[in-house]
């Protein structure tokens, strides 16, 4: 089987594991992220991770908890096929000789590229994804009346109410520039980690007799690293995507991340931080451990 193929095969199966341990700290994540900033004297809605939770399931039951997994669910076979298919392709590219083994710069910049590569199929879906995932909270925070009337009834109809009103394809790319800022260090960061700590654990460069306790614990902190490093990007990218059109609070990236500066501080850049690090350990070790399983599984 072609190496591409098997890439492409093994980034599926990691990205379904990801998706489902991942999705519920997801969801955390957007709705403190995107919650309005409380009127003056007055308490915000979500007091933070844990009252979030409550409230969901208070509201909406667990199914809240999955709320936008549609989308993500859709394209997490592409987004990771993309995903570890340009980084093996790149990986080829810098090799001196078949089979020889990568310094853990070359793998950074694999990272890079593959991150590049994935963001543009990122942003669309994580758009419509946070629109899915804050609209309860905004509808419910009495932030103002075209807050409340958003309502979607699916991810199709989020696109759909999107290439309507919101100029046409281009609409569904907006936070593209953050996206990008995220996903290309992000990942930069993630591939280079994984090799580093998999050498590290297996005491050289091979690490093929690296059993699934270990690969758990480099999954899980290279998906840290990820989000250690480019955190603020990530709030930046949903509160653009999640303004409203008509009446845009936010100009730009910059605009977005000057004006949560100055309103909330350099913790406004870092809120929803604990379920997000909270859920890349274990997604992220998920994925890495079925993508490996399933690559070697396929010979």
């Amino acid at each position: 089987m072609a190496e591409a193929t098997k890439d492409l095969a093994s980034g599926t199966v990691g990205g379904a594991a990801q998706l489902i341990v991942g999705h519920p700290f997801d969801t955390i994540k957007v709705k403190l992220q995107s919650q309005p900033a409380p009127a003056p004297g007055q308490p915000p809605k979500y007091a933070g991770a844990v009252d979030a939770v409550k409230q969901t399931l208070a509201a909406e039951g667990p199914r809240g908890l999955y709320k936008g997994m549609g989308a993500p669910l859709a394209t997490v076979a592409a987004f990771n096929a993309v995903l570890f298919t340009v980084r093996g392709q790149m990986e080829a590219l810098l090799r001196s000789e078949p089979g020889a083994p990568l310094t853990i710069g070359q793998q950074v910049v694999c990272g890079a590229g593959a991150g590049f590569a994935v963001s543009f199929l990122a942003c669309p879906t994580e758009l419509i994804k946070c629109r899915l995932q804050a609209q309860s909270a905004l509808a419910s925070s009495g932030a103002g009346s075209v807050a409340a009337a958003v309502k979607y009834g699916g991810p199709m109809d989020v696109a759909r109410q999107v290439l309507q009103s919101e100029g046409g394809a281009r609409g569904l790319f907006k936070g593209l520039f953050p996206t990008l800022a995220r996903e290309v260090p992000g990942n930069a960061a993630m591939f280079g980690v994984y090799e580093a700590f998999k050498r590290f654990l297996a005491g050289g460069e091979d690490t093929s007799s690296l059993g699934q306790g270990s690969l758990i614990m480099a999954g899980g902190l290279a998906g840290a690293s990820f989000w250690g490093f480019v955190y603020p990007t990530d709030v930046v990218k949903s509160v653009l995507q999640v303004d409203d059109y008509k009446n845009p609070k936010f100009s730009g990236s910059m605009d977005a991340f000057r004006k949560i500066l100055k309103a909330e501080g350099v913790k406004g850049l870092y809120k929803g931080f604990g379920p997000a690090m909270a859920r890349s350990v274990p997604a992220n070790a998920a994925c890495f451990l079925a993508y490996e399983m399933t690559r070697s599984s396929l010979g």
